[in-house]
């Protein structure tokens, strides 16, 4: 039987597979980043439980999401909700992701009966998001997580009529905060601190 060339393993592909120890601290590492985001999950809940938020019908503030996953385009993904809500078609969720070979991104999630309000406080709050390191998603869908030209527009004060014009557009928006991986802070296991840094700096989006 004729071996298509385009199943047969380099040499390379082959050292890859067999090394054992790549795996092993592939598994140490995941089950660090799932402390990070469960001691992430912890701070989170405190800052929930001490802030008013402008929520969505049927909103559970209690409700979180854990998920590790192995294709966000062929790369593996851990990442937390909290707090998590996708309901009737409302989106009211504050997302920490960590992508493999990529960025940490934290997002709020936002669509559905309350968006006119949240666009509203974008804009009407501008002074207090602006030049902070936040970003508005330019994504057609929810679900795109790379950043940069075409992807991502940073809120900056000398952006407010380009992101006003951006969100006119919208029934939903996202914003969000990237980091890349090689950030001393998140080797230093800073990830739940940067995320309640991060979930703060949003909240004049999300409050009443």
């Amino acid at each position: 039987m004729k071996m298509l060339t385009s199943l047969v393993l380099t040499d390379e592909e082959v050292a890859l597979v067999a090394d054992e120890r790549l795996f092993r601290r592939k598994a140490t590492v995941v089950a660090k980043i799932r402390g990070q985001l469960e001691a992430t999950h912890q701070l989170l809940q405190r800052e929930l439980a001490q802030v008013s938020l402008a929520t969505p019908p049927g909103f559970n503030g209690r409700a979180v999401q854990l998920v590790k996953g192995e294709h966000l385009e062929d790369f593996p993904y851990q990442y937390l909700d909290c707090p998590k809500h996708f309901q009737e078609g409302n989106a009211f969720t504050f997302r920490t992701l960590f992508w493999w070979g990529h960025h940490v991104v934290w997002a709020w999630l936002l669509e559905g009966e309350e968006i006119k309000r949240y666009k509203r406080h974008m804009i009407d709050r501008f002074h207090q998001l602006a030049d902070r390191g936040l970003e508005l998603s330019l994504a057609p869908t929810l679900w795109e997580w790379k950043r940069g030209e075409g992807y991502t527009l940073p809120i900056a004060h000398d952006r407010k009529a380009q992101l006003a014009a951006v969100l006119a557009e919208r029934s939903f928006f996202k914003i969000v905060r990237c980091l890349p991986l090689t950030d001393p802070r998140l080797q230093n296991g800073e990830l739940p601190r940067l995320s309640q840094e991060t979930f703060r700096a949003m909240l004049p989006v999300v409050t009443p």
